[in-house]
């Protein structure tokens, strides 16, 4: 039995963002490259530059290509980060924007823990979007302070930001996410829940501030409900990619394991069956993750999974009277799992207390945190 754990593989074709509209040819500037290049090699007193002035110039025309990778003016392709304050709705945009559910979503703020990354390819262009924890203000353990390492490290690097708020609201929470975000990298202001609001001419106003507060290339008023509006966010998004080959094949979903799902979607059906009782630092670890051939379907899966929580009130509270509470859990994730899956799913769950996990580095850490 093998633990299928792979991550989706990024194609070859991948290229650097540094100069993403720059034809790659034999071009004067290439040439220079080449010279340079060969006239340090003639100089230098190191013996081993010896093998590389021999080289001709058309090979180092070559690796100077490969370095600076494929540049293709008919694909666009970029990756876009989702970021806001705790439960503004970016898992639900991410999940609309890829076209399939793979983060997961609930009414209880910080559900998201880890940067999850969804491919969607459309036409000629592939977003590779990163969906990120809420940042945290309320609190400061061990766990709040990987998730905010994760949300500052999400950013970094990308072609594109999608800064996230409330339709009609901005508060301190929503300015200290936009004050991470920097000056360098263009970000879309997106009015998510436009359907929460009832008067749609008291948003104008609201809109009009907005352009005060940060310097937005674009402001998108929309719901992630909507698949029109999902579409027109698109659209909108595919201008700012760079012109470069796809890093992904044209069908893959995300880089995350099936293991990893399956962590993340018993988590939602233990926070959304609990509700505000639980506390959310409660967590879900994969013990086993087995495939096996099966005799009367073609894949089976075995799961064994533990839930984590901090005090034995808690660990009766997940269980629920007579067992009902864990067994519901367990009974909608396998369902959920199986449909993901396309496979035959034997799901395992256990409880274990683990007090003051929250607040110790090392065992957040251990638990598969930044």
């Amino acid at each position: 039995m093998t633990e299928k754990a792979t991550p989706a593989k990024k194609t070859t074709r991948s290229a650097p963002k540094s100069a993403p509209n720059s034809a790659i040819g034999s071009t004067p500037e290439l040439e220079d490259q080449v010279n340079s290049i060969n006239t340090a090699n003639s100089q230098s007193e190191v013996a081993d530059s010896q093998d590389i002035a021999d080289v001709d110039k058309d090979s180092l025309t070559q690796m100077l290509q490969a370095a600076m990778g494929p540049s293709d003016p008919t694909h666009r392709c970029g990756t876009v980060a989702i970021v806001g304050k705790p439960n503004v709705g970016k898992s639900t945009l991410l999940n609309a924007l890829v076209g399939q559910k793979i983060s997961i979503t609930s009414k209880k703020a910080q559900t998201t823990r880890h940067r999850i990354t969804g491919i969607r390819t459309e036409g000629s262009s592939q977003f590779i979007f990163v969906d990120t924890p809420g940042f945290q203000t309320r609190h400061s353990n061990a766990l709040n302070r990987s998730l905010n390492k994760t949300v500052v490290g999400a950013v970094s690097g990308v072609d594109l930001i999608l800064f996230v708020v409330q339709s009609g609201s901005f508060s301190v929470a929503d300015a200290k996410v936009l004050a991470l975000l920097g000056q360098h990298t263009p970000i879309i202001l997106i009015a998510n829940k436009l359907d929460m609001i009832h008067r749609r001419g008291e948003l104008a106003p609201w809109l009009q501030d907005m352009q005060k507060k940060g310097e937005f290339i674009e402001t998108v008023p929309m719901s992630a409900k909507n698949s029109k509006d999902v579409e027109r966010l698109l659209a909108v998004c595919s201008k700012y990619l760079p012109h470069q080959a796809w890093w992904y094949n044209e069908d893959e979903l995300t880089d995350r394991s099936e293991k990893f799902l399956a962590s993340e979607i018993i988590r939602e059906k233990l926070f959304r069956l609990t509700g505000d009782e639980l506390p959310y630092t409660s967590t879900v670890i994969i013990d086993k993750f087995t495939e096996e051939p099966g005799k009367t379907v073609a894949r089976m899966v075995r799961i064994a999974a533990t839930i984590v929580v901090e005090r034995d009130g808690h660990k009766a509270m997940v269980i629920g009277e007579n067992g009902d509470r864990l067994k519901r859990i367990g009974s909608e994730a396998r369902q959920e799992l199986e449909n993901l899956m396309g496979a035959k799913v034997f799901l395992e769950i256990w409880v274990k207390v683990r007090s003051g996990w929250a607040d110790d580095e090392a065992r957040v850490r251990s638990f598969g945190y930044e």
